[in-house]
């Protein structure tokens, strides 16, 4: 079968969904494709079904720490039960999106996209064209390329475990070894993470993560920094993990070995290169319109363009740039200057902005407010030891460079300060707003000065 439309769109996740209903109302024929179930990585297998793991672990933990501070009783995280709680908010999204891109008059395909020209994808034997093509099909787990990469689960894994393994050990340092070390931890689980990095989550600002790291010793959380992962080997249905820090051997045991260090965009079962498409260091060579610099009826968003933050707000945004441009003719450009970011530890730790590295090689004039605020009204109210600030504003202007938070509700916290950043708005704006108290909106004008 041979069929030709206006779009074709690799995904069905965030970023080919924003894309693919953005083009059909435009009056254009589209398709999307995907070889997994449909729905994409947030609504399935990430940021959503995480974040009703991570706010049962909080609420778990927030008990706890309030325990003969008015509560009372035991409370345990009952795994099996918030395991079939999460599938009420995941098992439904495939037929709801197949349901959306049919209302639509979206053809949607079932199988593996594999490019066999500029603008030809053959789907297990169907050949589509197009006559722009969308590559939005998501990421994948880098190759460690260690002996016994193969006995590594992902992050997924994880998501549809019924039981927890007594030992769990995360390799890598970031978003998903930390949000997910916090929620297994409170299930119950002995964990381990092991990170090549001198320190955990080298995207946020390091006060704010020093602030941080007691909360993953209180959580019994064990964690290795600067410690290398070489090779992982199968015993006795166990895993022995073999690793080196500063040139010594080190070794763990551990029930399950868990793959955090990094993704990559999904690409190698495309076959780009029948395309034309150019690569570069795995990932596609694109212009700041998010079109492939080799073939220009390509373009690409979200994780599979990874130009930006692999985060879903900026999968949405991808997928409106890159469809305007193809609608109307290259005319908007990528913009990622100001994308607040938070990792979902107890408590979660945000960033928004430039931090002091940026601002100095921008040769802006700056002031750092910045202090540990433990023993703030928002931290104690709470029980919550950990709770700082890190803001850098313009001397001249007095406007927002960037902020930096860890705490109760920063999650929340740092989108105010995004949108300061944006509008330009300067420091003495914010505190003379007046924010209903007591909330940690409240907190920014003492954060201010």
């Amino acid at each position: 079968m041979h069929k030709q439309f206006h779009l074709l769109v690799v995904g069905t996740g965030t970023a080919a969904t924003v894309a693919a209903w953005r083009a059909r109302d435009a009056g254009w024929s589209v398709a999307v494709i995907d070889y997994r179930r449909f729905g994409g990585t947030c609504a399935l297998r990430g940021c959503d079904p995480k974040r009703v793991l991570v706010d049962a672990a909080a609420a778990y933990d927030d008990a706890k720490r309030r325990h003969g501070k008015g509560l009372a009783g035991e409370v345990r995280l009952d795994w099996q039960v918030l395991m079939n709680f999460k599938r009420t908010f995941t098992d439904p999204v495939p037929e709801k999106r197949e349901a959306l891109y049919a209302d639509k008059g979206i053809a949607a395909f079932h199988g593996h996209a594999r490019f066999t020209g500029a603008n030809v994808i053959d789907v297990d034997g169907d050949t589509l064209e197009g006559r722009y093509i969308l590559i939005a099909a998501g990421a994948e787990p880098a190759n460690l390329g260690i002996p016994g990469e193969q006995y590594l689960v992902t992050s997924e894994t994880l998501l549809t475990l019924d039981l927890l393994p007594h030992r769990i050990l995360i390799v890598g340092g970031g978003f998903i070894a930390a949000e997910f070390s916090h929620v297994a931890a409170r299930g119950g689980a002995q964990v381990t993470i092991v990170g090549e990095s001198d320190r955990m989550l080298s995207e946020f600002a390091a006060e704010t993560v020093d602030w941080l790291m007691p909360a993953f010793d209180a959580a019994g959380i064990e964690v290795h920094t600067g410690t290398a992962v070489e090779a992982i080997e199968q015993r006795d249905g166990a895993y022995l993990v073999r690793a080196s820090k500063d040139g010594k051997p080190l070794q763990f045991n551990a029930d399950l070995v868990v793959h955090a260090a990094g993704r990559k965009p999904d690409l190698q079962a495309l076959g780009v290169e029948a395309a034309g498409i150019e690569l570069e260091h795995g990932r596609l060579r694109l212009s700041g319109y998010l079109q492939s610099v080799s073939n220009p009826a390509v373009y690409a968003a979200g994780d599979a363009a990874s130009m930006g933050p692999q985060l879903t707000p900026v999968a949405t945004y991808d997928a409106k740039v890159a469809i305007d441009n193809i609608l109307k003719g290259n005319h908007r450009t990528v913009d990622y200057s100001v994308v607040p970011s938070v990792a979902f530890t107890i408590p979660p730790i945000a960033t928004v902005g430039l931090d002091e590295q940026e601002a100095n090689d921008k040769q802006l004039k700056f002031r750092v407010c910045c202090a540990n605020a433990a023993d703030w009204f928002t931290a104690r109210r709470s029980a919550q030891p950990v709770y700082g600030y890190k803001i850098l504003v313009e001397e001249d202007s007095g406007r927002i460079l960037g902020a930096h938070l860890v705490g109760p509700n920063v999650d929340e916290l740092i989108n105010l300060f995004a949108l300061a950043i944006r509008h330009g708005l300067s420091a003495d704006a914010l505190k003379e707003t007046l924010f209903a108290y007591p909330t940690g909106a409240s907190d920014i004008g003492s954060m201010l000065g």
